[in-house]
């Protein structure tokens, strides 16, 4: 216990009770719930052939895609090197891209488009 002194007269400042707050749960992410396995996130979506020939044929999530894609583009070292914001592409991502040059915002909505439904 500390004491202080305010406008001059001394009181005490006591430590919080750990017993008080006992019914809490021990961290946040223990309490959320697991990600459902059918929602829009986690729904399998065929790729177009241009989009294949870059991540592989078989039906993928949009978030695995995504990952695919940028494991290309990292394993090739298509990063800009002055702007690492953007991606130079080579001749399979122009085919999707249909630009030599996207941002990273870009390229998820223009990856977007080369994704279907089965």
């Amino acid at each position: 216990m500390a004491e202080l002194v305010y406008a001059g007269a001394p009181f005490s400042v006591q430590p919080p009770l750990r017993a008080a707050f006992a019914f809490m749960p021990a961290s946040k992410t223990s309490a959320k719930p697991a990600a459902k396995k059918d929602s829009a996130f986690n729904k399998a979506l065929t790729p177009t052939p241009s989009l294949a020939a870059v991540i592989g044929p078989q039906p993928v999530a949009r978030t695995e895609a995504t990952k695919r894609l940028w494991d290309y583009i990292k394993a090739r070292n298509l990063q800009n090197p002055v702007n690492k914001r953007n991606v130079l592409c080579d001749d399979a991502l122009k085919a999707v891209m249909g630009k030599d040059e996207v941002t990273m915002f870009e390229m998820t909505a223009l990856m977007g488009a080369h994704l279907k439904s089965q």
